[in-house]
């Protein structure tokens, strides 16, 4: 299948905003040469925002797919086609969705409005301190130094929650919480990069023990009737295994930055611990969104009422993270908008590999594009039972090499990035970081029965 212009133009655009990614640092200096507060300032900081990288160029996309194929789609009666309206026209015309409005509202962006309502519920007060809670009781049947136990408590139970409250809401829980334990008391650049590293894979593998937390493994799970027994089966014994040996090793390798007690954050005079009643609310809560992933409208409602009820227990909470969330949530939408312009050559990709050239090649593809989009392209073709398991595998192995490759990823990125000061996080420090962790993630896949 030849590609039109407006994938090659899309393609392009993909891989420049790829690109964009890598010099965001030197785009922040540039903004630091203008007046604090001055229009060139914000512009420039705004462009050297990694959460807004792709949403820009998504938007870019749009004014191009705008002018060269029309802002709606009209009917033989010059009516405006919308939505279901447009993909039934695309079904049955066998063309392309004219139009950019209708491209647009083809797409499915509940997994970009999904991350941003998860992120903001799980990174309010009560529920970061029973996280730590929870944590610290792992931690103390750990017989280590308190600090070292902490960090492995930390980094194989919070990733292995996202098996049940979702990848996004345990990868900003457990970004939050290394924030205010480790990231917040100097620790070195190379303790910082290798744990984001380790985070980003953890969390990638640790939501594969059930069929609905983990955003690669959701776009499949469906179509080939894969359960939470199936996944345990066939992924969750080996991610847990791989998680828990990495985090090892890490504490290892970090152990005289781990020793000594834990020092427990303090709180301000002024910041009142949450009862044991408004936890459980804010559990019933991210319950409650965690089921109706899928229904945009549901979920969203929950949230209404959820930004209401902090409003009325505001004594209780910290400042809501509005604008962390809505920017990872820009960031993925940006992602679905350039994502589903890369099919034409991912899929004839996907469809010449082998089992084991599939489980490598996904493990590398996720680098440069989101897991999920993957494996979703993965479904629509016909594949055997063992290249559907080494392409979700590779999917998941992948997931932690750069912040694009997981959906939860900008997440934590978002939440750590202040702390490596100026320069922001480097994205060759982040891959390097995350491969020792893939390393022995791609073991365990291969090798563990």
């Amino acid at each position: 299948m030849s590609p039109s212009p407006v994938e090659i133009v899309g393609a392009v655009l993909f891989a420049l905003a790829v690109l964009h990614t890598f010099f965001v640092k030197r785009i922040e200096r540039i903004g630091n040469r203008y007046p604090e507060g001055s229009l060139g300032e914000n512009f420039f900081h705004f462009l050297g925002e990694v959460e807004a990288v792709f949403g820009i160029w998504a938007g870019i996309f749009l004014v191009y797919y705008g002018f060269s194929k029309g802002f709606s789609v009209y009917d033989s009666h010059h009516q405006l086609i919308f939505g279901n309206g447009a993909e039934k026209y695309l079904t049955e015309s066998g063309g392309y969705i004219d139009g950019a409005i209708n491209y647009l509202s083809a797409l499915n962006f509940t997994e970009a409005c999904f991350v941003f309502v998860i992120m903001t519920i799980a990174g309010t007060r009560p529920l970061i301190i029973f996280a730590e809670k929870a944590i610290r009781g792992v931690a103390r049947v750990i017989p280590l130094p308190s600090r070292m136990a902490f960090y492995i408590s930390c980094l194989v139970i919070g990733p292995l929650l996202g098996s049940f409250i979702t990848e996004p809401a345990a990868m900003t829980v457990t970004a939050l919480i290394l924030l205010d334990y480790f990231y917040s008391a100097h620790m070195s650049k190379k303790f910082m990069y290798a744990t984001i590293g380790l985070l980003f894979v953890n969390v990638s593998v640790g939501g594969t023990l059930t069929h609905f937390a983990a955003p690669p493994v959701l776009m499949v799970a469906g179509k080939w009737h894969w359960d939470t027994p199936f996944m345990l089966e066939h992924f969750g014994h080996k991610a847990a295994v791989a998680v828990l040996i990495s985090t090892l090793i890490f504490a290892f390798i970090f152990r005289k930055e781990l020793v000594g007690p834990l020092k427990i954050k303090q709180k301000h005079e002024n910041e009142m611990v949450p009862p044991w009643w408004m936890t459980f609310i804010h559990l019933l809560f991210l319950t409650g969104v965690v089921v109706t992933s899928h229904h945009m409208t549901a979920f969203f409602g929950l949230f209404l009422f959820f930004l209401g009820f902090t409003a009325i227990t505001k004594e209780y909470q910290d400042e809501i993270k509005l604008r962390e969330s809505l920017l990872v949530g820009f960031f993925l939408a940006g992602l679905v908008v350039l994502g589903s312009m890369q099919a034409w050559w991912l899929r004839d990709v996907l469809s010449r590999l082998g089992d084991v050239s599939l489980f490598f090649g996904a493990t590398g593809l996720t680098a440069i594009t989101d897991n999920a989009a993957l494996t979703y392209l993965g479904s629509l073709v016909d594949l055997s039972d063992s290249a559907k398991f080494n392409l979700v595998a590779g999917a998941v192995t992948g997931g932690g090499l750069t912040v694009i490759a997981n959906a939860p990823n900008p997440a934590g990125y978002g939440i750590l990035k202040a702390a490596f000061g100026d320069e922001g996080i480097s994205p060759l420090y982040l891959l390097l970081g995350a491969l020792l962790p893939t390393g022995i993630v791609i073991l365990c896949m291969q090798l563990l029965p």
